[in-house]
């Protein structure tokens, strides 16, 4: 049977559902500029050079001489109009600049990336949303499904953060100095317009950003080792992807196996419904070092995003509080129990590890398995808490609730806990409604009988179903 390309696009979707599944654990994404110019009309380095020379009248000279010149060098290029930028800009170019960046503590290359960061600002998609047709727009939408562990870019544009608004972005050196690595992370490897100094751009740049490599992938080598990676956006031959896989070489000694979780995206117009692209490719990644890993080959790219998207979707974890978890647990380990600033039951911790869901409560954390117990565990209305306290209209349970928050200064409706959730009636609805459960009737009803109680003051994130803390007793 003669292969084709929607059994190429099965295959591979197989595959990648099978890697997910071996890993048990969300892919990485490391996106270049060729992203960028594919949903943003973004340059790549090349082109932003060029705009950069048009940019600055110092660089007199056609881009190609600067190319001939330092024989397509384009970090040479880069320090070359760094100093042409200099010169302009503490001369007729004055204007063009902040007047902070005309001290003499300020870098020397600020200039140009100030120019690069005013370049890049505008990148994203249209009035309407849109990245440039509906074939890119879904393209995007299958991507922000993926839930990527965390990613890795050497884009200085902020076309990525937009798509995962509750990641959080770490840029350039702040990598070196953070603890520990978390989940839910976009990783700025080459610096962000946001902060125009961060930028990697000169040969300088890459000197700096070359000594400081092997912390860098001390930090992320572990992500490429154990989670499933798709490299978008890059050539085979891009140096940021051959340094990588020099370091993921040497880790796991590949020895011209194929290494199994490391996919490459690369675009190809060509295809037609009876293509069967390489599946695998060879890459030189140092002198007589080559290393094997898988290929993809698409036109459109939605099928792709959707494969990487089979791993579930973090949208149902509330990815902040999980950082926030690991940074109090590092934090625990690394500072509280060392210097005896905690009291730790070791038994109570032994028993809790035994099981992730024991593990989980530890922190205040549980989940709800079946959204359906979400209707089970929240079962009444106000008017139906009211008609369980005896009372024939709803007014008479919410004087309750307010006489518990004079009291305690405890909110019952203020939160999702225990004894209240509030609920979005719809998907495009603003409007919340509100249930309750048989302890938020039982808590009331002791409020009504004047008896002693106790509050669970625990609370819950149920977006998607997914319970995000719980509190002690009080």
């Amino acid at each position: 049977m003669p292969m084709d390309y929607k059994q190429y696009q099965e295959e591979v979707t197989a595959d990648i559902a099978e890697v997910l599944n071996s890993a048990g654990c969300q892919p990485i994404l490391f996106v270049g500029s060729g992203f960028t110019r594919r949903y943003a009309g973004g340059p790549n380095w090349e082109e932003l050079l060029r705009k950069l020379a048009n940019a600055c009248p110092k660089i007199d000279k056609d881009f190609a001489y600067y190319k001939q010149t330092y024989n397509g060098n384009l970090q040479k290029i880069g320090s070359v109009f760094t100093d042409l930028y200099r010169e302009w800009a503490w001369s007729e170019g004055i204007a063009e600049f902040p007047a902070e960046y005309f001290h003499d503590d300020a870098p020397r290359d600020i200039f140009i990336k100030y120019k690069i960061s005013e370049l890049l600002e505008k990148l994203g998609p249209d009035a309407n949303g849109s990245y440039g047709s509906p074939g890119l727009d879904a393209e995007i939408e299958a991507l922000k499904n993926i839930s990527a562990h965390a990613i890795i870019t050497t884009n200085y544009d902020e076309i990525i953060e937009p798509l995962f608004p509750e990641y959080e972005r770490i840029i350039g050196q702040q990598i070196l100095r953070k603890g520990y690595l978390s989940i839910g992370e976009i990783f700025k490897i080459h610096g962000c317009r946001s902060n125009p100094s961060s930028i990697v751009f000169n040969e300088e740049d890459y000197e700096r950003f070359k000594e400081d490599h092997k912390y860098l992938s001390a930090k992320l080598l572990t992500y490429f080792i154990e989670h499933p990676l798709l490299f978008i956006g890059y050539r085979a031959e891009d140096p940021n992807i051959k340094s990588i896989l020099y370091d993921v070489d040497r880790m796991v000694r590949a020895d011209f196996q194929l290494v199994p979780n490391i996919y490459i995206l690369e675009w190809n117009d060509k295809l037609d419904e009876k293509s069967y692209p390489a599946r695998d490719k060879v890459i030189s990644i140092a002198p007589d070092v080559n290393i094997r890993i898988k290929s993809i080959s698409a036109s459109s790219f939605e099928w792709v995003f959707k494969a990487f998207g089979q791993a579930g979707n973090l949208e149902n974890i509330n990815t902040k509080l999980l950082r926030a978890l690991m940074a109090r647990s590092v934090e625990l380990i690394r500072s509280d129990i060392p210097k005896k600033h905690v009291e730790i039951d070791f038994k109570q911790l032994e028993h809790a590890v035994e099981s992730g869901e024991t593990f989980a409560k530890l922190f205040g954390v549980t989940s709800i398995a079946n959204p359906s117990q979400v209707n089970l565990d929240y079962k009444y209305a106000l008017t139906g808490v009211a008609q369980e306290l005896g009372f024939t209209t709803w007014h008479k349970a919410d004087d309750l609730i307010s006489i518990l928050r004079d009291q305690t200064g405890f909110d019952m409706k203020a939160t999702d806990n225990k004894y209240h959730i509030a609920i979005k009636m719809g998907h495009k609805s603003s409007q919340l409604g509100h249930r309750y459960t048989d302890a938020a009737v039982d808590l009331l009803r002791k409020v009504l009988k004047n008896e002693e109680y106790k509050i669970d003051t625990g609370t819950i994130d149920v977006n998607k179903n997914h319970v995000a803390a719980a509190g002690k007793g009080t």
